[in-house]
This record gives C-alpha cells, structure tokens and sequence, in this order.
C-alpha cells in the first residue's frame, strides 16, 4: 500500500524534470559574483518587505519577472542620457547577459533579503554610480545620481515586472494592489536618490505620459536593441529560450513605446505568439523555480508558503517602510 508520503512515477519524473530545468535556468542567470547575502538569517528581519507585500508575490513569479526584465531593458534603450551612460560605462555589447544577472540580484536581494544585505546592495549600487557621468550625445551632460533617470529606470522595471506578472497569470490586479505594489517598491528607488516616484498605477500612466517626449528611437537606440536581441544564453536551448523570453518582454510594451520603435505588424504578430507560447510554459516555469530563496526567506521571517500568495496579502495595508539610517541616507 503506498504511503502518504510516496510518490508516483510521474511525480518522480516531473520532480527530475523541474531539476534539470531550473539548473538550464541558474546557468543563465545566476551572476558569478559572491556578495555573500544570506536569505537564512538573521531570523525574524523581513527586510525591507517582507511577507504579506505585494512586492514578495510579484517578483517571485520567474516568467513575468524574466519578461518584464527584458520589456525594460527594451525600454531603455529609448532614453538618450539613460543609455549613454550604459555605453560610455560598460562594455554593453558584449555585457548584455551580465547586465541582465546584475538586475536580478539587485531585484532579488533588495527584495527578499534581511536588511543590511539589502541596504548593503543598494550602497554598492551608489558606489558604481560615483564613476558613472559624462556627456550625451548633443552635449546634454548626465549623472546615474542624477535623480530622473534613477526615477525612469525604476520605473521601466517595475511597470515591466508588473505587466509580466499580470499577462503571464492571466490577471489584472485590482487597483489598490497595483497601487501597493508601486508604493512598497519605491521605497528602493528612493533610497538610490530617486525622487517623484510614481506610487499608484494612475501615477505610473501620468509619469510614462510625462516622459515620452525626451525619448526617441535613433541610430544608437536602434543599434542597442540589436544587441538585446543577439544576447547570448549559455544553454543548450539558448535560440528557443532567447526568442521566447525577448518575445514575451516586446508584448509586453506598451503601445507608444511600440509606435516609437516603429515596430511592424508582423513584428506585433510574432509578439503575441511568443506571449502565448510563454503563458503555456509558464507553469512549467514556475514548478521549476518555485524553491529557492523566496520560500528560504519566508522561512527566515517564520512565514508559510501560504503568505506569499496574491489572496493572502492582507487588505489593511503594507508592511511599514522601515526608516532609512542616517548612514544610509543618500546626500
């Protein structure tokens, strides 16, 4: 008689399947830099988060977070002081996939680990931006302290990962949620110097509606993308999983955002058909890369699985922002 806890062939065979997935997936996106964060301890520190936020729910969901990083680095190409500065201060050609693992530590370590690893991620974020000014193209000069572009690059992210997040469920957050989350994930970006972020939904729209006419698609934005879209996987399926992942990010992109890029018809079809693809594998996705450092956090603040579902996100308002130390306090 099979016991409770047995499992089936099938489930020993989806069990080995997920396994060998999620280390396809690690290879690709795990940075090989050591920062030494601990998701284990201290026991008790939330974060700056922690269970019961939206921000939690959000990015743990791998298919709308990876979509939603790639729609933001495609809107950021369209940024002219915003992308000079990753020209001039990086090797972005041939550093696209580093740049793409650095944004997932930043995300994932800002947002899940214990307080001083987080605050610790975001002070060497300022340190690189010490080294990170110049001249645009024009002769428009341009700081990565420089508080709007902190402000535009938060906000492609999080507009990004949240569109992801809701496509790939088949969702749409009612609106206090949506507001939550762009309130709770603020607080990162405001501790970077951001300022003016948007903290609701309808504030996002209005700053998106602000912004557009400093953005423009030209030689170098064009040439940027190119790059994007020749990244280089180290998988066996790099081909498929790069067509897959940058096609459910460009559905992602709002229509004005696609309009500037002067994308086609066509273009928008394969779009749809890459946003199709990804809403069937996401579940797949999501067996595969459900352990890891979202349930080890969870454990850390002696939170269940249960909290780091949507319906369980309590309606009487998010965790409190903890204050920002004087030491951490941005000039």
């Amino acid at each position: 008689m099979r016991t409770r806890a047995s499992t089936t062939p099938g489930q020993r065979t989806q069990s080995l399947f997920h396994g060998w997935l999620r280390r396809q997936i690690v290879d690709v996106i795990a940075t090989r830099q050591d920062f030494g964060i601990d998701y284990d301890a201290p026991l008790g520190d939330p974060g700056l988060f922690g269970p019961g936020s939206v921000t939690w729910v959000v990015h743990r969901d791998f298919p709308g977070m990876m979509s939603g990083g790639m729609a933001a680095l495609m809107l950021q190409t369209l940024h002219p002081r915003a992308l000079a500065g990753v020209r001039d201060h990086s090797r972005m050609r041939e550093d696209i996939l580093n740049r793409l693992r650095r944004t997932i530590r930043f995300v994932a370590g800002t947002t899940y680990a214990a307080r001083d690893d987080a605050e610790r991620l975001i002070e060497h974020v300022r340190r690189v931006h010490d080294h990170v000014n110049g001249t645009a193209p024009g002769g428009v000069p341009y700081s990565a302290h420089d508080p709007e572009l902190l402000t535009w690059v938060h906000c492609t992210e999080m507009a990004s990962f949240l569109a992801g997040y809701e496509r790939y469920n088949g969702i749409t957050l009612p609106r206090w949620l949506a507001d939550r989350y762009f309130d709770e994930t603020r607080r990162v970006a405001e501790r970077l110097g951001a300022t003016d972020v948007p903290a609701s939904r309808s504030q996002m729209d209005d700053y998106f509606s602000a912004v557009q006419p400093e953005l423009c698609f030209d030689a170098r934005a064009r040439e940027a993308l190119s790059w994007l879209e020749a990244i280089q996987l180290p998988s066996k399926t790099a081909g498929l999983s790069r067509r897959l992942f940058l096609g459910a990010g460009a559905a992602l992109l709002p229509e004005w955002a696609l309009n500037l890029m002067q994308r086609r018809p066509l273009d928008r079809a394969s779009y749809r058909v890459a946003a199709v693809t990804m809403r069937r594998a996401a579940p797949v996705l999501r067996g595969a890369m459900g352990e890891g450092v979202v349930l080890r956090s969870a454990r850390r603040c002696g939170a269940t699985r249960a909290s780091l579902d949507l319906a369980n996100v309590p309606v009487d308002g998010p965790p409190p922002d903890p204050p920002i130390r004087e030491r951490d306090r941005k000039d």
